[in-house]
């Protein structure tokens, strides 16, 4: 198992090789340019055979108002595969790379599985930059960035996506595509970006998973090697910087802190999840703070923009006691009220509460994996999801209790997992239907996991009907786009009529506006 000692090491390493003079290429071996960023390399006299060492692409991730981190992750590389490798990148001011305002070196190390984590500064706030990499004489694609606006600065508009649940092999990433062709500031990604299943055997597949489940760190890298090699996901890496946060099946379906659903004792769990965390970093333009310790990673954080919006980064998975009841979904239950019952666990719980008192920003967006509104559904034995919020009383109850006692300025959660679309007021009492609505959920469907929707299905029309908070549901594929002004957040549910055939249209199926200093969304 890697330890925070084995990563600290190894970006000792990193920073000594970024400190040496530039090496030539020609040291790995004899490489020679070739058209479209391809090299072509010659190992003894064997036949040549190409190389693109940035088949995964480019990304760019949690902006600052000074700069942002950039990130690839390298493969095919000549030379011993244990080898670190010098990697050149660049930033400029526009997308012909005219005006670089920013330039260095890393190095892509065998231990971090040959990713490249850059932390750009001193690029100014609120504007598009653009990036690239030079690595074995290949340039990489070029990516568009945009860094977060200035402290105590209020634009006039601000648009960020969110996302969630893409299984590789339930449908096409359309949806990718049209979002990039929107070019937000930002995008959101609220957990599911991998999952963990083997090859499936259902009739209705577009492709497959090319590997058994993965529970190694071989075979967590194999399988986010999978979906990165996906054109429209990449695009959508590289037209905007990224917020990331995990929910279950980036390490295994429905785990809580270090409880698994297959059985394993817990130090071969813990084992498997230190294997997912670092593939999952290895991944993702994450800071050096989010870098994993073993089976431990400090991924719940906080982002501003300007005084418009703080976000609010949460971790619903590795603090979490075991859901009560059973799981999944289950008639209430005493389990739900144990003592130490906890979605957050206290020091998350405390550290959100905390934020959101000393908040300067016009929105609090939580960035938010489960469901967090009540959500009771059944016909003779009403049901409650134990695996969401549903299963944790006590620490919605607290939450919901400071929003209404607290009043943060326009607390709106955003949420992934559930693979529909859900606008739901957040009240202060959801036992009583007259209790105050104290914030608003926005819960976004999936980009492909479920294959193709529907407009309307049961589960939409019972939970309707037994919880009066909830106003919108919807089947469909896609995402959430965010639009944020002084005046108001609105939110445009975009929709895509099938994923398991490619080039679906996209459409707003439903809009909805949180009015500044009114709690609850009315739809537009």
């Amino acid at each position: 198992m890697s330890t925070r000692r084995d990563f600290l090491a190894a970006w000792s390493r990193s920073a000594a090789l970024c400190a040496l003079a530039p090496l030539p290429f020609a040291q790995f071996g004899p490489v020679a340019r070739a058209s479209g960023g391809r090299i072509r390399v010659r190992a003894g006299g064997s036949a040549a055979v190409d190389r693109f060492p940035f088949e995964l692409g480019v990304a760019s991730g949690e902006p600052a108002a000074d700069g942002v981190v950039l990130w690839t992750r390298l493969l095919d590389l000549p030379g011993d595969p244990g080898a670190g490798f010098p990697v050149r990148w660049e930033v400029a001011a526009d997308d012909g790379f005219r005006s670089v305002v920013r330039r260095g070196r890393a190095a892509a190390l065998a231990e971090l599985g040959h990713s490249v984590h850059v932390e750009v500064e001193g690029l100014e706030p609120g504007r598009d930059y653009w990036y690239r990499f030079h690595a074995a004489g290949a340039t990489s694609p070029v990516g568009r960035t945009r860094t977060a606006p200035a402290p105590g600065t209020r634009p006039e508009r601000f648009d960020f996506v969110f996302v969630s649940c893409q299984h590789y092999e339930r449908g096409w990433y359309t949806g990718f595509r049209h979002m990039a062709d929107e070019s937000p500031a930002l995008v959101v990604h609220l957990g599911d970006y991998i999952y963990e299943s083997g090859p499936g055997d259902r009739d209705d597949l577009v492709r497959l998973h090319d590997a058994d489940e993965p529970r190694t760190l071989d075979g967590y890298r194999g399988r986010y090697a999978l979906y990165k090699r996906d054109p429209d996901l990449q695009a959508a890496h590289a037209a905007a910087p990224w917020v990331f946060t995990p929910d279950d099946h980036e390490v295994d379906n429905d785990w809580a802190g270090d409880h698994n659903t297959e059985e394993l004792g817990r130090e071969p769990f813990l084992a498997r999840r230190a294997a997912a965390f670092q593939a999952m970093y290895e991944h993702f333009p994450l800071r050096r703070t989010s870098l994993p310790a073993g089976p431990d990673a400090q991924l719940h954080r906080r982002l501003d923009f300007g005084s418009l919006m703080r976000l609010h980064v949460l971790d619903t998975r590795q603090y979490r006691t075991l859901q009560p009841c059973g799981g999944r979904r289950q008639p209430p239950c005493a389990g739900q009220y144990a003592e130490g019952a906890t979605i957050l666990g206290s020091r998350q719980a405390d550290w959100l509460l905390d934020g959101l008192d000393r908040s300067p920003a016009r929105y609090n967006v939580l960035a938010n994996q489960v469901f967090m509104a009540r959500l009771l559904e059944g016909e003779e034995e009403l049901t409650l999801p134990m695996d969401k919020w549903d299963g944790y009383p006590a620490d919605r109850n607290r939450l919901m209790t400071f929003l209404h006692e607290r009043r943060p300025s326009n607390p709106v959660v955003v949420t992934g997992d559930l693979h529909t679309n859900w606008v739901s007021d957040l009240k202060s009492d959801f036992e009583r239907a007259d209790s105050p609505t104290v914030g608003t959920e926005f819960a976004g469907t999936s980009i492909s996991s479920s294959g193709d929707g529907a407009d309307t299905a049961p589960q939409g029309e019972n939970a309707l009907g037994h919880n009066p908070h909830i106003k919108f549901f919807n089947a469909q594929r896609g995402y959430v786009r965010c639009r944020l002004s002084a005046a108001r957040l609105r939110a445009d549910f975009r929709i895509m009529p099938f994923v398991t055939r490619p080039d679906a249209p996209i459409a707003t199926r439903a809009s909805y506006v949180v009015e500044n200093g009114i709690p609850g969304a009315q739809q537009t």
